[in-house]
């Protein structure tokens, strides 16, 4: 796709703007300038460094070389692990070397890290010195390749079916976009009768979640479409695993079909019943379904019986984003919270970790960056994506938005998208570590 840089835009503010005062730079001086680093730092003073942090014996600088040794997946999870102690003060490595306050509580975020409001709406005239960011991203690690534009709502699903050239969005637009992955352009838009709450793609399917019904399920290989009733009020969550898919709906059921290979068909298999309020959120792994809700629990169900075998009750408001990565679980809430779970010696998850957040969490994604470490993706209602290098909780970047992120999705070669509240589709690109020194 054509890679487009931001535009600067601008009208006069009717305050004073000032620099930053000695207390602010001595507040902030002991981090490294992201735009330092990447060779394009204009700020006169700057509150932070222009050096590289001195290694300290103990590797406090360092981020927890767990993360390059493990490995991200979203399937294959296996509840045991070698260091869980039954308790939530076990030896986890998780948070470990991220530094500031305990318990994973972070510093207040300065001036110099928070986007123009100006630049979003299109009329600063400040420029190059303006105190407040004019980009859509603050990190070093990645760049924003073009946005795309024609939904005019929340974008709720990001879907690559395999085998196929095309991107598929799905909006509270109540339509369906379909990009070409080597223009950039929309080639296609289905009008599907109801908001979209959420899509997915499991191979060459492709799962659309809208009011009462699984519509459209579209095979892009052979061109089976399918409709699946049986749902009541709008589908927020899907997922596929053990030949099964799954709907979490907003009576709070989860209803099951069975993928049927012989007349590639699904047919009606079980409803789970235990939420008491809208399934907003599953993942499967390791032959578990996992299922996140309003009435702030996280369900643990048995794919082998569909049995319901734990309930976890920590969270304090609606479980939105529920993940798994390697031997854990990952769960957020709009309690500001990110919590990780681990396997007992009973088999039963507890909390081994809590990351707190300044804001509401809506959305989790892990994906590999361009070195093959492990990143967290962690979507907040301020309108940004905090980026966090795994296991460490070590802030790797930032992007913005104009409105709340409610997507995000992994593609090929380095590529991810997000969509945002205001309807625009982003696409973004890791930097290998020749890029980086290119740019710097």
């Amino acid at each position: 796709m054509d890679i487009e840089t931001v535009e600067r835009f601008g009208n006069k503010r009717i305050h004073q703007r000032t620099g930053p005062s000695q207390a602010a730079l001595d507040r902030t001086n002991h981090k490294v300038c992201f735009h330092w680093r990447a060779g394009r730092c204009h700020r006169i003073p700057c509150p932070y460094l222009h050096s590289e942090l001195p290694q300290h014996a103990d590797g406090g600088t360092k981020r927890a070389s767990v993360a390059d040794e493990r490995g991200f997946r979203s399937q294959g999870l296996v509840w045991r692990s070698q260091n869980a102690s039954g308790n939530s003060g076990g030896p986890s490595k998780w948070g470990k070397g991220r530094g500031g306050a305990a318990g994973g509580v972070r510093p207040p975020r300065k001036a110099l890290d928070t986007i123009c409001n100006y630049f979003i709406a299109g009329n600063c005239t400040f420029g190059e010195k303006c105190r407040y960011l004019h980009s859509w991203f603050l990190s070093d690690s990645i760049s924003l390749l073009t946005p795309l534009k024609g939904h005019q709502k929340d974008i709720t699903g990001i879907a690559l079916p395999s085998g196929s050239d095309k991107l598929y969005t799905g909006s509270k637009d109540e339509t369906v976009r379909i990009w070409d992955c080597q223009t950039g352009q929309c080639v296609g838009a289905v009008n599907l009768g109801g908001e979209v709450g959420c899509m997915i793609n499991e191979g060459p399917w492709i799962f659309i979640g809208i009011p009462n019904a699984i519509k459209q399920a579209w095979n892009t290989q052979t061109a089976t479409d399918l409709s699946l009733s049986g749902p009541t009020g709008q589908v927020y969550g899907i997922a596929v695993g053990n030949e099964m898919l799954f709907a979490g709906t907003q009576d709070g059921r989860i209803l099951a079909w069975k993928f049927i290979a012989v007349g590639d068909c699904f047919e009606p298999a079980a409803s789970l019943v235990g939420h008491r309020l809208p399934v907003v959120s599953l993942v499967v792994g390791a032959m578990r379904l996992y299922s996140g809700s309003m009435d702030n629990t996280v369900r643990v169900w048995d794919l082998s019986n569909l049995q319901c075998i734990q309930t976890l009750t920590d969270h304090t408001a609606v479980v939105m984003s529920v993940l798994c990565w390697d031997q854990f679980l990952l769960t957020c809430s709009l309690d500001q919270t990110i919590k990780v779970w681990a396997a007992t010696g009973t088999g039963n998850l507890e909390v081994t970790y809590t990351h707190q957040e300044e804001h509401g969490v809506l959305a989790l994604c892990g994906m590999h960056d361009a070195q093959s470490k492990p990143v967290l993706f962690c979507s907040c209602n301020d309108n940004s994506v905090s980026l966090y290098d795994l296991p460490s909780f070590s802030e790797r970047g930032k992007i913005f938005a104009k409105e709340e992120v409610r997507a995000i999705q992994i593609g090929p070669g380095g590529l991810f998208f997000t969509g945002d509240g205001s309807g625009e589709l982003k696409v973004w690109k890791w930097l290998t570590n020749e890029a980086v020194l290119a740019a710097a």
